[in-house]
């Protein structure tokens, strides 16, 4: 598995020409994912347009089980992030677009 990092996605913008200065690049990249974290954070959907939607997912407190000694346990209610990819960015990952 691949890990891109912010430094990585700032970078691409150097390479693709966009005239910033790497420090520059990398506090978009910054600003862009505070953006979506905070609209997250308000229970706010954050849709990208040909990318994807992000949205947060309450889930139940529910029984687990600890898989090293069996003993069962009780999973505390938690807030998760899904992440649900649009049709076009689907078709291009299957080679389609």
């Amino acid at each position: 598995m691949a890990n891109i990092t912010r430094k990585d996605i700032a970078n691409h913008f150097l390479k693709i020409g966009v005239e910033l200065d790497p420090v520059q690049a990398l506090e978009y990249v910054n600003q862009i994912i505070d953006i979506i974290s905070g609209k997250l954070r308000q229970g706010e959907d954050v849709l990208i347009f040909n990318f994807g939607k992000f949205a947060v997912r309450q889930k139940r407190a529910r029984k687990g089980r600890n898989p090293r000694t069996g003993e069962e346990v009780i999973i505390s209610p938690r807030k998760v992030v899904t992440f649900r990819p649009s049709p076009v960015f689907r078709s291009k990952i299957n080679g389609n677009g």
